[in-house]
């Protein structure tokens, strides 16, 4: 049994963008909230550290400055020859710019200004949900006798899709559905202060097979550029793929224009969730890549994190009865076409030939690329106007009326 127990209204699971946003907007609202992140203080998260003009955005909603991150003018896409340089486009919503941002940097700033806003920051806390008669009631800290009880009327899992956290509420992701692999590290280059990410959608593995996903350049403005690769699971021979060979051929094509120099630490790889079972449930709710909030057209899910925490605070301080429910319906109406269409669209391009053809129209024509570009970008969603929107909503009627054909005939992994 727990050696003694404390109260918080709100008890989040994770410290990383998305328990951070939520917990300083619970905490600026006036809620006693509680973070528990299993880490260390400084700890580094995997990940290619972009941020698109819509985490931009939310950024400066929450008020964090962007100071001490790398501005970002736009994107360079890189399609076999095809190479076309698209600013982002400033918008009613999002900003015409982005930035590169290591997460050793931006997961500090983030959960620094939530322990200023009143958040209780606990680090290496391991917190596990405890569930009564089917309802999260809190979470438990520690293990043995020194074993911590936090009763909470809310828990917000911000824990990723993976481990026991996911498993006890039910949150894993969903079997059927595709998901990511991606590699990354930091390598030194002279152009460190570009004003362009590049992304390179055209990649084959060391047997010849198209890759559906891309290789990554991010310059962070500190010396290095984060380089990386990812792949989706709806790829042909997928499990076969081996990642750091797909990033020494990648880091091959591209040594000479960027000048690499040596690495600066290992290569280190992580697994991109893209779907879950559930995100809410009695007591709870998962915010970030522990509510599947991860764009399966590029792997990204920063913004959709920092946004889901402010959504699940902002319906909590509005009223506490009610709030994962009405949380669930908001995220839903923002996100899932989106991403129920990404996620269509990956097992059609794990076929090499649709893959191939696809690449060619993405980057095609100046306005599919820009749609393109909305797309790598983060920026369609269910609110979406003008072209953008009204192809994705039109692609979304479509794969869903080939959805059993798509599942059926998938690239074998």
């Amino acid at each position: 049994m727990p050696s003694d127990t404390t109260r918080v209204d709100v008890a989040v699971i994770g410290g990383g963008p998305a328990g951070s946003a939520a917990a300083m907007r619970l905490a600026r609202g006036g809620a006693k909230v509680a973070v528990f992140e299993a880490g260390v203080r400084g700890r580094d998260k995997i990940c290619g550290d972009g941020l698109t003009p819509r985490a931009v955005a939310a950024l400066d909603e929450l008020g964090i400055s962007l100071e001490a991150a790398h501005r970002i003018a736009g994107l360079r896409m890189i399609a076999g020859r095809q190479v076309r340089e698209l600013p982002w486009p400033a918008t009613d919503r999002f900003p015409g710019h982005g930035a590169v941002w290591p997460r050793r940097r931006l997961d500090e700033a983030l959960i620094s200004a939530a322990e200023q806003a009143g958040a209780d920051v606990q680090f290496s806390s391991t917190a596990l949900p405890i569930i009564d008669d089917g309802r999260v009631v809190g979470v438990t800290v520690g293990e043995g006798s020194s074993t911590r009880r936090v009763n909470a009327d809310l828990v917000v899992v911000a824990a990723g899709a993976q481990g026991a956290v996911a498993r006890a509420i039910g949150a894993q992701r969903v079997a059927d559905e595709p998901f990511g692999l991606a590699i990354r590290t930091y390598v030194e280059s002279p152009r460190h202060a570009d004003d362009l990410i590049e992304a390179c959608l055209t990649m084959r593995d060391e047997h010849g097979t198209p890759v559906p996903g891309y290789g990554w350049m991010f310059p962070c403005g500190d010396g290095t550029v984060n380089i990386g690769v990812g792949a989706l699971s709806t790829m042909k021979g997928f499990r076969k793929l081996n990642l750091n060979t797909l990033l020494a051929s990648y880091r091959s094509s591209v040594r000479e224009s960027w000048q690499l120099g040596a690495d600066t630490e290992r290569a280190r790889a992580w697994r991109l969730p893209m779907s879950v079972v559930r995100r809410t449930g009695p007591g709870w709710a998962a915010i970030g890549d522990a509510a599947g909030l991860v764009n399966p057209m590029n792997g990204e899910g920063i913004d959709y994190g920092l946004e889901s925490g402010i959504l699940i605070a902002d319906e909590f301080l509005a009223n506490p009865d009610g709030a994962t429910e009405r949380y669930d319906i908001a995220v839903g109406d923002r996100f899932d076409r989106f991403l129920r269409t990404g996620r269509r669209f990956a097992f059609l391009i794990g076929h090499p030939m649709i893959l191939r053809t696809g690449l060619r129209m993405a980057v095609g024509t100046q306005s599919i690329a820009n749609i393109t570009l909305q797309v790598m970008g983060n920026l369609i969603d269910g609110d979406t106007p003008g072209l953008a929107g009204r192809v994705f909503g039109a692609t979304d009627r479509v794969l869903g009326v080939a959805d059993p054909l798509l599942r059926r005939t998938r690239a074998r992994a």
